[in-house]
């Protein structure tokens, strides 16, 4: 992270993974817990929404989260898979929650017991996730790792609707989704139109090629190595903790606006069963969405709430991402605090 020339600096408690920078198994114990703390959430938030749903009301007009998703994969449902009765919801809060655990064991371990950085673990295969963040093959290494990951997810999404069915709003009912695998050709048609599919064939075909190019990319992160001389034009003095961070804040950032569009418009993937109707787009000081059914004083559509939370995430997301990314290139922020405190003496002359 940038030091603004002081070689010595230290972070506190409060500024997240910066102190953990320089520190690889620290890093991990923090990711751990992280993810620990999500999980921990999701379950949780799930028997909160269990207990306070109302079946007289439609799902979608009330405040929900976990529970749209859940019915919008098709969990919930009778025997039939046409009405949702609320079936397993339970045992997949405790899931969750019992996974909570598990994780934040890990971060215990990682933080407590196993070496603070990876390069000084006894295991060969650990010390090659030390951080290097100025080493192109380093990093390519530790990303091939994570798209492999995120590839395998997407597999089980796909193989979960192939094998259990998902909800389908064309028919109010789960039904299993045969995705065309191989046909990227539809995946290639749809990049402009997206936001408008209206087939869940589309929809696992489009995350059947994601899992695809993800693991493919993966491999070929893992298996290659730079070629040529780190020059310049190739990222050399860009290549930081810093340049990492803000290139994730920024596909984060993107993700979540791009899903603000997708849940605001969109009723295959987010049903109104679910989620409620579709919403109206506003402007004022910032862009936001409103919904377009009246319902009783201070009560949104789930819709209302998921897409507009997305987008003002992703928003200040894109603000982290320009704020590390110019921090990367060398601009030292504190010229701006310098520059404004020389106008108060101007100003008072």
């Amino acid at each position: 992270m940038q030091t603004y020339g002081n070689p010595d600096v230290t972070y506190g408690w409060w500024a997240g993974n910066s102190r953990l920078t320089n520190s690889s198994g620290k890093f991990i114990a923090a990711h751990a817990a992280h993810t620990g703390l999500i999980t921990f959430w999701a379950g949780a938030i799930t028997l909160f929404e269990l207990a306070r749903y109302d079946p007289s009301v439609p799902m979608g007009h009330q405040p929900l989260i976990a529970l749209p998703h859940l019915a919008a994969i098709g969990i919930g449902f009778d025997e039939t898979g046409a009405v949702w009765t609320g079936a397993n919801v339970a045992s997949v809060a405790l899931v969750h929650l019992i996974g909570s655990l598990v994780y934040a064991g890990g971060a215990l371990l990682h933080s407590l017991l196993f070496s603070g950085d990876m390069q000084d673990s006894g295991l060969a295969q650990a010390r090659k996730f030390k951080l290097e963040w100025d080493n192109p093959d380093n990093q390519t290494f530790i990303l091939g790792h994570h798209l492999i990951f995120f590839g395998v997810a997407n597999i089980w999404f796909v193989e979960w609707a192939r094998v259990h069915g998902i909800y389908d709003p064309s028919i109010d009912a789960v039904r299993t989704i045969f995705p065309g695998y191989g046909d990227f050709t539809m995946v290639w048609n749809h990049q402009f139109d997206f936001l408008s599919i209206d087939s869940l064939e589309d929809v696992m075909s489009g995350h059947a090629f994601l899992a695809f190019m993800q693991i493919s990319g993966g491999a070929w992160h893992i298996a290659t190595r730079q070629w040529g001389e780190y020059d310049q034009f190739k990222g050399a003095g860009v290549l930081s903790a810093e340049a990492v961070l803000s290139w994730s804040l920024a596909g984060i950032g993107w993700m979540a606006i791009v899903a603000a569009f997708w849940c605001a418009t969109n009723t295959t993937v987010y049903p109104e069963t679910w989620y409620g109707e579709t919403l109206a787009f506003k402007f004022g000081i910032s862009p936001y969405w409103i919904d377009t059914v009246d319902l009783p004083e201070g009560i949104h559509t789930s819709r209302a709430w998921l897409t507009n939370v997305h987008y003002y995430l992703g928003f200040f997301f894109i603000q982290g991402h320009l704020w590390h990314a110019l921090r990367a290139m060398g601009f030292n922020f504190r010229r701006v605090t310098n520059a404004i405190a020389n106008l108060a003496p101007m100003a008072a002359d």
